[in-house]
């Protein structure tokens, strides 16, 4: 059973995981970046710890909307009274549809103005909602404008944040504008974890369930699409927003160009328009552009003459232009003139708006438009070529002054605006995509597309922990970059470099269908082109094969990994970083497969390079350590393992600081091998700390965060929490479905773990259902001999073997035994695990000598793999003692359990638990044989020693304090033994309820004691009144 949890960077590193029977296992994988850390971290982290957010004053009610108001702005009839009109109905949500460029977002935004002017205590908010990315910024924004406490908290769920604010009465009245949501499939569709490759959509959490309807909220939507529109509002508040009559296109035309004096050449023109207010806009733009010497007749004249160049652009197939022809095809015509008339009088700002057209069309920061020089040179070389300061600060003054002049060209004609911080723009997606239209019959398209890529790919940083901020704001371009497929090789390069990092990036964030979108098209593209031993096509193969391992397809992520291992070891060499990757993240792949001989051989050889090579404190290096920390604990070298975790653990802190995501998954490994091992209490304080981490940097819903509830889960649960523990695992396991669904790994593994925990706590049917329901998705994700699938199938046969279900029991354990000495071979750890828990079976059946030979064969097996003083030998001692014990063989078992409770007080202390059960144990066996005085004194010194550590309630506890309450009743010493025996019913009733088989016997028991004349269900009675 598998659960992962995950490192960053194109380096790739751990993996953990426990199999063996009833104890269902934890997986954690790490990944981290090649390349040296900068000297900055300290520095950053120092600031990240100090930070504290501070109470804030709410607000007044204000308007988020993004552009000012329009003094141009014509009313068009009653199109604005019925938004009013159906805007003012409670709850209201209702839709404006028509074709792009008739004035939807004008209406809206006039709108929002004109609510704002009636009602100034209602907060207008303005999302943008081309994709998911740009979605979860609007609500970023909202949440920072209203001053939401918590909003800065990155654990923060912003969707959840932002809603339950909408969601109070007591916020306020509020308006939620949605403009050109035009592909809704984000908003309604549920992430699936695995899917296939050709299917491009986009989805992501049901986001549309984060839009609220109440009675003190509006939302108003715009849209092309008239099935958008349905699938979010009624169809009676749907609005269609049509093109201008003639009266208000004429008034619009002359508000913006000012009053003409030939009234027919204004209404010639504005009917070869077709009446679009956008087209009559920029129309105006470009005729006062070049006043005096243009006017509205050499405009029309213009127009009438390009039938060669009208027709040219309507030959463009697909996209949203060719909905309408008769309305969209004048406004490309209208952006074709203007662009023309823009280049010939500012070539600049033509060549910015070139630029402008490939990105997303919402938030285009600054920093990515500044280079605009083909040829890909940079400001450096500039530098390099003079030494004069005042020359270059000279030169830069003036590269500012054209960029704004350039922008200001633009928002003449219309063509973009300026976003309220001043430091990005937007563009509207039909203006974009007429424009990428002209480049292509102006044979532009290549050479923007080429700077476009260039410019992404020099500023999308390595995604680094530290670089997290500036990936997450490129991010949405570099979405839009996966359909720019380059056509020449260089080029191609930086667009595989950009898309890599950007996967890389999607994958740390948790988002493997974006990150499978990315690698599959740059693995296919470079393969085709470049070949299959090029750097970009391995890179990409890697990359590939990262997303199938976290999607839990391992056995084609280990052929991914293969290929590009073989492939750089001919190209590179075995001891290049990039083929030391390969190295590293083939082994986790066969790690989780049960291939841990072959996984712990190329760990080794990836240390010992890495050690050589880089040195043992590069972040490299020290993942190298974990990553033997982990094939370690999975083999049950629990000593070495925990040595090298805490090397590594220490490494992490000292280099990247206590808050690193890698730091954290560390941490979370070494809690593990902790539990392992039985040290409950450190392996608890270990992953509280990693999950409050985790929560802090990564959020709640990260698939690490998520792993990390769990393993604390698991560590509860070992130490008799059992309600905290389920209240754990059954977080986790919502959290995996949610975010990579029901048949991942991951929540097979969380949901074969809350099985457990019911199981502990006599919920015996609902474990079991919930173990055929993980072995059934183990079956059908990982295979039948996978060693999740066995270890969940040896689970599911403890639950049965509890409930009394023996032969069923029995057949499951045959069955995992069988196939994992097929797979693993008779020695293995686990294969003992499986014979163990078939020997249990068994003893439970009254089978004692074939029980017995069973358990002597365990024992063997462990001594020979594991030591004589090893745990699992320890415990595979104790259970042969008790099958001699209930044979009757008193001194055979007397004899094991002394040697265990020897060896378990030297190895582990007369404190540790295991050293308590031995024992117990033994008192058993001194109690069977009559010895009671010497029986009774180690009873109730292993009662103490569970109270101390363990606590009152614990399981364990429990049931030495009953062992005690049966020595006592044969000493004769009856009140001491009910009194003894009353107190552990309380406590059970308690613990597990009056229904449980153990409260239920211990109950009849204390009936049955009772002299003759007091005979009574007193402890129900008690119970009944309590």
């Amino acid at each position: 059973m598998a659960s992962t949890a995950s490192f960053y960077g194109t380096n790739h590193g751990f993996q953990l995981g426990y199999n063996s029977g009833t104890i269902g296992p934890i997986t954690i994988e790490n990944h981290l970046p090649p390349g040296k850390f900068s000297e900055m971290c300290y520095e950053l982290f120092a600031d990240s710890r100090s930070w504290k957010e501070r109470p804030e004053t709410p607000p007044p009610p204000s308007s988020t909307v993004p552009f000012r108001r329009d003094p141009d702005f014509v009313d068009r009839g009653t199109l604005l009274d019925r938004i009013l009109e159906k805007g003012s109905a409670s709850p209201s949500r209702i839709a404006l549809v028509g074709l792009g460029g008739v004035g939807k977002s004008q209406l809206v935004i006039e709108y929002s103005y004109q609510v704002r002017d009636r009602s100034p205590d209602t907060w207008v908010f303005w999302v943008h909602t081309s994709n998911a990315a740009r979605f979860e910024q609007s609500y970023r924004e909202i949440a920072d404008r209203v001053k939401i406490p918590g909003r800065k908290d990155p654990k923060t769920n912003i969707f959840n944040l932002v809603s339950e604010w909408l969601h109070n009465e007591g916020k306020g009245k509020w308006m939620l504008i949605l403009d050109s949501i035009d592909d809704d499939r984000f908003l309604h569709e549920i992430p699936l974890s695995s899917r296939d490759e050709s299917d491009s959509r986009i989805p992501a959490q049901p986001l549309f369930n984060y839009l609220p309807l109440n009675a003190h909220g509006s939302i108003i939507i715009t849209t092309r699409s008239r099935g958008v529109a349905a699938k979010m509002v009624e169809d009676g508040d749907i609005i269609a927003v049509e093109s201008m009559d003639q009266i208000h296109a004429q008034t619009l035309f002359e508000k913006k160009l000012g009053k003409q004096e030939n009234q027919e050449d204004i209404i010639e023109l504005i009917a070869a328009l077709e009446f679009m207010p956008l087209a009559i806009v920029q129309a105006a733009a470009y005729i006062k552009q070049r006043a005096p010497r243009s006017s509205v007749k050499q405009y029309l004249t213009e127009f009438q003459k390009n039938d060669y160049r009208k027709m040219s652009l309507l030959d463009y197939k697909g996209g949203q232009l060719r909905r309408d022809q008769e309305a969209k095809n004048s406004i490309i015509l209208t952006w074709q003139i203007s662009f023309n008339h823009l280049r010939q009088e500012r070539p600049t700002a033509a060549d910015l708006l070139s630029l402008m057209s490939f990105f997303d069309g919402h938030g285009i920061a600054e920093f990515l438009l500044y280079d605009r020089n083909q040829k890909g040179t940079n400001h450096d070389s500039m530098e390099n070529e003079t030494s004069d300061k005042d020359e270059i600060s000279a030169v830069d003054s003036d590269v500012n002054d054209q960029f704004e002049e350039d922008i200001v060209t633009l928002r003449n004609f219309s063509f973009i605006s300026v976003n309220m911080d001043g430091a990005s723009f937007g563009m509207h997606g039909l203006v974009q995509l007429a424009m990428q239209k002209w480049l292509e019959t102006n044979g532009q398209h290549e050479q923007w597309k080429q700077q476009f890529i260039q410019n992404l790919s020099k500023e999308f940083p390595k995604p680094e922990y530290r670089n997290w901020e500036k990936c997450e704001l490129i991010f949405p371009h570099a979405q839009s970059a996966v359909a720019q497929l380059p056509h020449t090789d260089n080029l191609l390069e930086e667009w595989a470099l950009l898309l890599n990092n950007a996967a890389l990036f999607a994958l740390s964030k948790g988002n493997i269908i974006e990150a499978e979108k990315m690698a599959v098209n740059v693995m296919k593209a470079t393969k085709e082109k470049l070949g299959s031993e090029h750097e970009s096509t391995l890179s990409s193969t890697n990359m590939v094969g990262l997303v199938l391992d976290r999607q839990g397809k391992y056995k084609e992520a280990e052929a991914m990994h293969r290929q590009a291992l073989a492939t750089r070891e001919k190209v590179l060499g075995v001891d290049h970083l990039d083929t030391l990757i390969s190295m590293s993240n083939l082994s986790l792949v066969l790690n989780k497969q049960g291939k841990y001989e072959e996984a712990e051989a190329i760990h080794r050889q990836t240390l010992a390079a890495r050690e050589r090579i880089l040195g043992v404190d590069h972040p490299n290096t020290l993942t190298s350590i974990g990553n033997l920390g982990l094939i370690l604990n999975r083999q049950k070298k629990y000593k070495e393992a925990e040595a090298m975790n805490r090397q590594a653990l220490a490494g992490f802190e000292k280099v990247l600081g206590v808050d690193h995501p890698d730091t954290l998954t560390s941490r979370s490994i070494l809690g593990f091998g902790l539990y392992m091992q039985e040290k409950y209490e450190e392996a608890e304080a270990m992953h509280r700390q990693a999950l409050a981490g985790y929560n802090k940097v990564l959020g709640v819903d990260h698939p690490n965060t998520q792993t990390s509830i769990g393993n604390l889960g698991l560590v509860l649960d070992r130490q008799g929490k059992y309600e905290e523990a389920e209240v754990m695992h059954r977080q986790a396991l919502a959290g995996f479905e949610k975010v990579l669904g029901v048949d991942h790994p991951n929540t097979l593994t969380s949901m074969d773990n809350l099985s457990l925990v019911l199981e502990r706590q006599g919920k015996y049917k609902e474990a079991e259902a919930m173990h055929r329901q993980a072995l059934a998705g183990y079956n059908k994700v990982l295979g039948a001999d996978h060693p999740d699938t066995l270890a969940s199938l040896s689970s599911l046969g403890t639950v049965l073997e509890r409930q009394g279900k023996y032969e069923e029991a029995e057949e499951m354990n045959q069955q995992a035994l069988a196939t994992r000495e097929k797979v693993l071979g008779v020695d293995h750890p686990n294969t003992l695990a499986s014979m163990d828990n078939l020997s249990l079976v068994l003893e439970r059946q009254g089978k004692y000598e074939e029980a017995e030979v069973m358990y002597q064969r365990v024992l063997a097996g462990y001594k020979k793999v594991l030591g004589a003083d090893h745990p699992n030998t320890l415990a595979s001692l104790s259970n042969l003692g008790m099958v001699l014990y209930r044979q009757g063989k008193y001194k055979e078992a007397e004899a094991m359990h002394r040697q265990a409770l020897e060896v378990r007080e030297k190895v582990l202390g007369v404190d540790h638990p295991n050293t308590l059960t031995s024992m117990s144990n033994l008192s058993l066996v001194l109690d069977g044989q009559g010895k009671y005085e010497e029986a009774e004194p180690m009873h109730r010194q292993a009662l103490a020693g569970y109270e101390k550590v363990l606590g009152v309630d614990h399981a364990m506890t429990l049931m030495s304090m009953r062992y005690l309450s049966v020595v006592l009743k044969k000493q004769g010493r009856r009140d001491e033994a009910l009194e003894v025996l009353h107190t552990y019913i309380q406590l059970q009733q308690l613990k597990l309820g009056p229904d449980h088989p153990d409260t239920i016997s211990a109950t009849a028991d204390f009936n049955d004691w009772q002299p003759k004349h007091r005979k009574r269900d007193m402890v129900t009675r008690f119970f009944r009144k309590q």
